[in-house]
């Protein structure tokens, strides 16, 4: 763990606040949005994370990453001892970080990185909250969910979430990156029948490869004045690169390919159709700006999360979701067609996309967090469609239910 000064705790509004969170992005990078909104708002700010996750691309600048040993646990019990022992040993070094730090409440955003600094807030009485950012509650997060003092959500309907916690969930939202969310106020790309139709197709931050082995040849089984519009970008794995251009090449239909684009939110800001998993910083940024899609979700995710993660979205009509054993080349044609049929077809579908966004979710996790740092708890659980999406209402904070056990 990095060393960490002494600081005194500032008087008034100023406050400190750990965040912890697993080492990939869907983790982190609420976790960084979240710093940055803290930080706006005069307060201090350190991490706790994993090898990993202290190189994860966008830390916010001035951030300290404190990297903490994390064991995990599979299936195979002969390793548990390894990972309790991890965890103690996390768990002993963030009770050092506390001391020196002295936060007003500690941040879980999931992941097994931030098993440790969760326990060390409940072994130091610190305010605690979680956040879920799929729809079905994770491993870690089910573990601490009785010992923390709220939960924060990013969907209505949680997985996995028992009922005897109701009282502290709050409903706030996933927080997306500024720079996508400034997509919100810029209208839907024009599309016209004659038009170019721009498709971007990205498999997760490792890329997928049955988007690159399936979406070249779905697309080019378009009616030919739909496939003659394409304008393709698409994320690729590295060794897939070469297949996945000689493919276009071979459907003549122009795309631009890479194993990583900087400017994805420019991208985005282009972009008629989306093809791609269901991670949920996928789902919050295409909810926050409006864009349509199909979404293939990882059949492998635990708890088939993904899939969950689709469910509000189709729901309301934004998405199509293709479960990967079904997605061939005709099954993506076919459900292209039914989204591109006609300009309206895609921009109503870009308008329900948009109405599940939850463009507030950075301040009302803010908000909930700050409630537990001195100030009164916000509640900013949307009742169903009475209230508008953004509005709080000042409640005051439900007693806390910390249950002594670890299977909560």
């Amino acid at each position: 763990m990095t060393t960490q000064t002494r600081q005194t705790p500032r008087t008034g509004a100023s406050r400190h606040f750990v965040l912890a969170a697993g080492g990939t992005g869907g983790h982190l990078i609420p976790a960084f949005a979240l710093a940055v909104e803290l930080e706006a708002r005069g307060h201090h700010v350190a991490l706790i994370t994993d090898e990993r996750g202290a190189n994860i691309p966008g830390k916010p600048e001035g951030l300290t990453a404190h990297v903490l040993p994390a064991g995990r646990f599979g299936k195979n019990p002969l390793k548990w001892i390894g990972g309790i022992r991890a965890v103690l040993e996390g768990r002993s070094m963030a009770l050092r970080l506390f001391d020196a730090f002295e936060p007003s409440a500690v941040i879980g955003f999931g992941g097994y990185p931030a098993l440790p600094a969760l326990l060390a807030a409940t072994s130091a009485q610190v305010p605690s909250v979680i956040h879920e950012q799929n729809a079905v509650l994770g491993r870690v997060n089910r573990l601490l969910a009785g010992r923390v003092d709220a939960i924060a959500t990013s969907y209505e309907k949680v997985d996995r979430l028992k009922a005897k916690h109701a009282p502290k969930v709050h409903l706030t939202g996933n927080p997306v990156r500024e720079e996508v969310l400034a997509l919100r106020d810029i209208d839907f790309p024009a599309l016209t029948e004659e038009g170019l139709l721009r498709v971007l197709v990205t498999g997760g931050s490792q890329g997928a490869r049955v988007l690159s082995q399936i979406v070249p040849d779905g697309l080019a089984m378009l009616p030919p004045a739909l496939r003659s519009r394409l304008q393709v970008t698409q994320q690729c794995r590295p060794e897939d690169l070469d297949a996945v251009r000689t493919r276009y090449a071979e459907h003549d239909i122009p795309a631009e390919l890479g194993t990583y684009f900087e400017d994805m939110h420019e991208r985005l800001a282009d972009t008629h159709l989306f093809i791609g998993r269901a991670g949920a910083s996928t789902i919050a940024e295409l909810t926050g700006v409006g864009r349509p899609a199909i979404l293939v979700p990882l059949p492998i995710a635990t708890d088939d999360h993904q899939a969950a993660n689709t469910r509000e979205i189709v729901k309301a009509g934004g998405a199509r979701m293709i479960r990967q054993e079904k997605f061939t080349p005709k099954e993506l044609a076919k459900q292209i067609q039914a989204l591109a049929q006609n300009p309206a077809s895609l921009g109503n579908a870009a308008h329900a996309a948009f109405n599940c966004g939850r463009p507030d979710a950075t301040k009302d996790l803010a908000d909930l967090v700050e409630s537990l740092g001195g100030i009164d708890l916000m509640d900013v659980i949307r009742v169903g469609e009475t209230a508008p999406r953004g509005a709080a209402a000042a409640v005051r904070a439900q007693p806390s239910t910390r249950d002594e056990d670890m299977a909560a």
